[in-house]
């Protein structure tokens, strides 16, 4: 037998658990430092589960009222900033728990038939996710305002429109933002239909199985806001479909508000000067006293990572758990947590810019001709005027593109008779065609650029997505 001595628990451990293993297990164990959160949708849970105890007689209405009062009485102190969140009592649940058997004594106890944690913290997060998806609809609807009222501003405002980030056809500033408007409309969708399939109330359906307890679990859906109780008690407490739906829907609207802080980015740049936005959305140098950094719309643009990240974390978490509950779900929170408060954040900071941003007419105005964007217009006049197919008026507006790029001018600078050279049909109709201004007003499809087209889709976007107008 060897004399040396066996090793400290901090080196079989390792780091700051000097304690072993019991110390290990409590910090992976514990989640009240975050599930706190849940505190207020956790009181809403246990008073409707309480009423409808009473209800069901399988309470007393001494004992209903005494865990009513207790109840209020935490979620005072909580709001006061008085409660102590206490790491032993593990999660939110007992920590209330804990709390009311404190104020009211043994009728806390009665408070937990006929439920379990699982499906308490189940409903708990349902609560919690039906908040953020609500919230996060009212931050996008006066992100769209602020985009509309922008759209209509600039209906007839030119800028140069792009594919690959190369000038391609002149469109409208207003036209470019109403696409955006589109996007979070869609987002604001996947919101509401993520919002419909959650909302469904798991309590009662206990540990897994349900309870041998008279419970009315409609009343309690009722109680609280749901549509119905969940079908069935196992799919109750192991589902975080909904969870994922949210974070999902958050992950492609962050990859909208993505693309449109990369094109603020771009438009403020000195090459390209588009807009500009104040001191409130910016930074300086701490070398370059001439910077002024686009820092809020590329923050925005990195925190797409974050809210991506969180829901590839939920996913992989779940999918490999069989029915009903682990313990691995309780990994579910924090994800969703960070995903919602950055949506947040970053909803509003992009509201903020779109609404504080000056936009540069001018300088829009004048990039818009550059890279003969105009070429198309002169291929679709070929097709009416000339009656010729429109791979053939392609080739027309190609060879009068090269001309004007070895002469060194614009489209609109060729005179007639150099565009007569390509072809000998052309007239003094088909050169003015070839202003951005003309280019842009002609495009009166549905969906299209013209501005008078932009006006009628922001006074259509204004009643289809904030409710306003006739």
């Amino acid at each position: 037998m060897s004399d040396t001595p066996a090793p400290a628990a901090s080196t079989i451990w390792g780091g700051r658990f000097a304690a072993g293993p019991d110390r290990i297990m409590e910090a992976i164990n514990v989640s009240i430092d975050f599930d706190k959160r849940l505190y207020a949708q956790d009181i809403q849970g246990s008073q409707a589960h309480c009423r409808m105890l009473v209800a069901q007689k399988i309470l007393s209405a001494e004992d209903g009222a005494l865990i009513q009062g207790g109840l209020d009485r935490i979620l005072a102190e909580i709001h006061a900033g008085s409660f102590v969140f206490r790491r032993d009592f593990e999660d939110i649940h007992m920590n209330v728990e804990a709390r009311l058997a404190d104020l009211i004594g043994d009728a806390a106890g009665r408070l937990h038939t006929a439920r379990s944690r699982n499906d308490q913290v189940a409903t708990d997060f349902r609560l919690w996710v039906r908040g953020a998806i609500d919230g996060l609809d009212g931050a996008l609807k006066g992100l769209q305002a602020a985009l509309i009222a922008r759209a209509a501003e600039h209906a007839a405002t030119v800028m140069p429109g792009f594919t690959h980030l190369q000038a391609a056809q002149p469109v409208t500033f207003g036209h470019h933002l109403l696409a955006y408007v589109e996007m979070i409309g869609r987002d604001r969708g996947r919101l509401t239909d993520a919002r419909g399939r959650l909302n469904e109330c798991p309590l009662g359906s206990a540990a897994l199985a349900g309870t041998s307890f008279p419970i009315d679990r409609h009343a309690t859906a009722r109680d609280l806001g749901f549509d119905r109780p969940c079908a069935n008690s196992l799919d109750g407490v192991s589902d975080r479909d909904f969870a994922l739906e949210f974070m999902a829907a958050s992950a492609i609207c962050a990859v909208h508000l993505s693309r449109l802080a990369e094109e603020l980015v771009i438009w403020t740049s000195a090459q390209f000067g588009f807009v500009r936005l104040s001191d409130a959305f910016t930074t300086g140098s701490s070398i370059m006293p001439q910077k002024r950094n686009p820092d809020a719309a590329e923050l925005v643009r990195a925190k797409t990572g974050r809210v991506i990240g969180d829901l590839t974390a939920l996913l992989v978490a779940m999918k490999g758990l069989p029915l009903a509950y682990s313990k691995d779900m309780q990994e579910d929170k924090e994800p969703v947590f960070e995903a919602a408060d950055t949506m947040e954040l970053a909803v509003a900071a992009m509201t903020g810019m779109i609404r504080d941003m000056t936009v540069e007419t001018a300088r829009m105005r004048a990039a818009a001709g550059a890279g003969f964007t105009t070429a198309t217009d002169i291929a679709d006049w070929c097709v009416r005027a000339l009656g010729i197919p429109f791979r053939q008026a392609h080739h027309v507006a190609g060879r009068l593109v090269k001309l004007a790029e070895d002469k060194g001018c614009g489209l609109e600078d060729l005179s007639l008779a150099e565009m007569r050279v390509i072809e000998p049909r052309l007239t003094d109709e088909a050169r003015a065609v070839l202003t951005v201004e003309h280019s842009v007003s002609s495009r009166t499809s549905f969906g299209g650029t013209a501005p008078v087209r932009v006006e009628e889709a922001a006074a259509a976007a204004r009643q289809r997505w904030l409710g306003e107008g006739c």
